[in-house]
């Protein structure tokens, strides 16, 4: 089938062009309708024949010269659009094509585009003319083509009336990527610009800089020898010759001219070359020309001077081109050469060594002003035309300088103030964690302790808390690919255990205080105190592990600085940092949620509220954190981290552990056994009216019952239950340590914690 269409496509182009157009449908190549109809030009033929009439008609003649080239792009937009049309891609669209042989001719493609311009639903030859076109539906919707330059600008600015997309596919022209003088015109090929910047490019590599141009007499080589001449006298290449060429030659014409050309070309070499060998002599001296071009002749040094009110000129050597010598004849001439040295003739006084000279805006070289030698140059030298440049890596100079200095190593001293005000704060944090361990360790079976988790949940924490100060004595000092590598990760593996330990916590707390069934229910499943610190902690620990396998830290030599040089740790990875530290903010915000929903429990043993604050002050703390990080610079950046550190640090130990410690100390009366059972009563009496409240109401929803008059049985009824439901609560989240509470509360059980 596809081979049919082709043999009658051929057939349909061979007999139009086998004579000439009688009337407008004539000069179609191909058409076929369709709901949306897509234009065509394409040189099918080479060229239309002159006419043989006079006067002149104003008809397309008979084309000739058949491309077959362009024959087969015409057959390549015909079967696409039948593909098109044979898909899913536009269901329920057909799209036509009206196809045009331009003939290679402006006039011709002129006539085909105003067949493209006539209006939808009317015949093929109206055309409206109107000043604004926006409400216009032409006929066709788009063109593509045509291939030569020359013939697509025109039929572009004709297209350009109603907007119409023209989409080039052999056109490269410079000038049509102005979309102000051709804002419809689209193309599948780059500019001639690129072409020009590569053929510059090609002959600057190639190092040629006489060179010659042919191109052809059209808008296409025009253009393209304009910009190509602008190209070349950028990079110092000349121009030798320029030919231009008839856009359409036959074959025989064009190779007349090419030979042209040539002949020109070897007749100027020719010439040349008998040039460069011509030998002649002069007084017995001979004369040829050099290899550069060059007259092998010498110079005579003449002297003038004047004597007795007369100017004499004296010949006093002979300058020898070939040796660089000067032939001077006599002795007294020789002592005439002396006595130049004596004369002084100079524009401009010596420039001292941390100077350089400037010349000032006179045409003369030896005129010249004195200019310092600016930062990082130095001359040492009188004279020197310009200063020189001192290895930036290692050394510096400030201005008017003679001599460059080494640069000074600089890093987080251990001398530094504000090192030492820091490490002062991170041994004070330290001594915070041994007092408050003894004093733990003193009050082991004080509700308060038990509260917290027992002795060793608060000595795991108070050890991380040991180790997060400890860590950041590793930032100060002379950094070594050792303690690159351990601040980090000995700072993220402890405050992640630490973390984890007081996500425990939160879990714990939570799981202890709440009374619906289901959250205790979601809680118990996931509260394994061990399982949890365990892998949240050994996630962190492979973040690190992978960190310091594929891209650990190490000492970088920062010489960006203009004076000084900084040995800095250079993380390896900041995707790797980032991580750390985003897990670290993960289990935190975590952490911060639960400790959130259990803010409001018994006031004077409640961890969660200030759980809560320790967490705020963490995030507070990196979120400054992050853009002070990224903007300072220098041998500060670690004193950022540690201050950070110490931040967070001490914001969660405070708010952790001291309240416990004031309690303990300050406030002994209630860190009792009975205190702390008559604030449990005291908290889930109130509790339990809550829920009472909120059964009733339930129940009066369920039963449409009024409860304006309740009866006090009815409440009596709700209160035991809640109060049963609260007990078994409590019995199932805290085992160790029941009690039963006298007989205020009969058959409820409570947990010490």
């Amino acid at each position: 089938m596809a081979l049919l269409m082709i043999l009658i496509t051929c057939f349909m182009i061979i007999l139009a062009t086998s004579q000439p157009c009688q009337t407008p449908d004539d000069f179609v190549a191909a058409t076929s309708p369709g709901h949306i109809i897509i234009g065509g030009l394409f040189a099918i033929h080479e060229k239309m024949l002159s006419s043989e009439d006079y006067p002149r008609q104003p008809q397309i003649q008979k084309c000739v010269g058949f491309e077959i080239s362009v024959f087969l792009q015409t057959l390549a937009m015909i079967h696409s659009i039948e593909m098109i049309n044979n898909s899913t891609l536009l269901s329920g669209v057909k799209l036509g094509y009206e196809i045009y042989d331009t003939c290679t001719e402006v006039t011709v493609a002129m006539a085909a585009t105003l067949r493209f311009l006539s209006k939808f639903n009317c015949s093929k030859e109206t055309v409206e003319f109107k000043c604004d076109y926006s409400s216009y539906v032409p006929r066709v919707k788009a063109v593509i083509g045509s291939g030569y330059s020359e013939i697509t600008m025109a039929v572009s600015r004709m297209l350009n009336l109603q907007l119409m997309p023209q989409v080039g596919y052999e056109s490269t022209a410079e000038i049509l990527s102005d979309k102000i003088r051709f804002p419809s015109f689209l193309r599948t090929v780059p500019s001639d610009f690129h072409q020009i910047k590569a053929m510059a490019h090609l002959i600057q590599k190639s190092g040629w800089n006489w060179i010659g141009i042919i191109t052809t007499d059209d808008d296409y080589g025009r253009l393209a020898l304009n910009t190509f001449i602008i190209q070349a006298e950028a990079n110092n290449v000349c121009i030798a010759f320029k030919e231009v060429l008839p856009a359409f030659l036959s074959d025989n014409t064009i190779e007349v001219r090419i030979n042209q050309i040539l002949e020109k070309i070897i007749l100027e070499a020719q010439l040349l070359g008998v040039l460069k060998n011509v030998t002649f002599t002069d007084g017995g001296n001979s004369f040829h020309f050099d290899a550069h071009g060059d007259l092998n002749t010498g110079y005579d040094v003449v002297l003038w001077k004047e004597i007795n009110g007369h100017m004499t000129v004296t010949k006093m050597a002979e300058y020898d081109l070939q040796n660089d010598v000067f032939i001077i004849p006599d002795q007294e001439t020789k002592n005439e050469f002396r006595n130049l040295k004596k004369i002084q003739s100079k524009c401009s006084k010596e420039c001292s060594p941390g100077q350089m000279k400037k010349t000032t805006r006179s045409q003369h070289i030896c005129c010249y002003e004195c200019e310092n030698c600016p930062e990082n140059h130095y001359s040492n030298q009188t004279d020197m035309p310009h200063c020189l440049l001192c290895n930036n890596e290692t050394h510096w100079a400030p201005v008017r300088s003679t001599v460059c200095f080494e640069k000074e190593v600089e890093y987080l001293n251990w001398n530094d103030s504000l090192a030492i005000l820091l490490l002062i704060l991170s041994l004070l944090g330290i001594m915070f964690v041994l007092v408050v361990g003894i004093i733990f360790t003193r009050n082991l079976n004080t509700p308060v302790v038990k509260s917290s988790g027992g002795l060793r949940i608060c000595y795991v924490i108070l050890l991380c808390h040991f180790l997060n100060f400890a860590s950041t004595s590793f930032f100060i000092g002379e950094p070594q690919d050792f303690t690159c590598k351990t601040r980090q990760t000995l700072f993220g593996v402890s405050f992640t255990l630490c973390i984890s330990c007081i996500l425990t916590k939160s879990l714990k707390i939570l799981l202890a205080f709440s009374f619906d069934p289901k959250l205790q229910k979601f809680l118990k499943f996931f509260y394994k105190p061990i399982l949890i610190i365990f892998t949240c902690t050994g996630i962190q620990v492979v973040i690190c592990t992978l960190w310091l396998i594929f891209a650990a830290p190490s000492v970088e030599v920062n010489v960006s600085l203009p004076r000084v040089i900084i040995l800095e740790c250079e993380e390896g990875s900041i995707l790797a940092f980032g991580t750390m530290l985003g897990y670290i903010a993960i289990l935190a915000f975590i952490c911060f949620i639960f400790a959130f929903k259990g803010r409001k429990l018994p006031e004077n043993y409640n961890e969660a509220k200030f759980i809560t604050f320790g967490m705020l002050i963490y995030f507070i703390a990196w979120i400054t954190f992050i853009p002070i990080y990224a903007t300072t610079f220098g041998k500060y950046v670690p004193a950022v981290e540690i201050i950070v550190i110490l931040i967070s640090n001490y914001g969660i130990l405070c708010c952790t552990f001291f309240p416990k410690c004031y309690v303990i100390i300050c406030k002994q009366d209630i860190n009792t056994k009975s205190a702390f059972l008559k604030m449990i009563y005291s908290y889930s009496s109130h509790s339990v009216s809550s829920i009472a409240v909120s059964h009733a109401s339930l129940d009066s929803m369920n039963g449409s019952v009024t409860m304006t008059n309740l009866s006090s049985s009815g409440k009596s009824a709700t209160w035991q239950k809640s109060k049963d439901l609260q007990a078994q609560a409590f019995a199932h989240t805290c085992r160790e340590n029941t009690t039963s509470v006298s007989k205020t509360l009969p058959r409820k059980r409570i947990s010490s914690i």
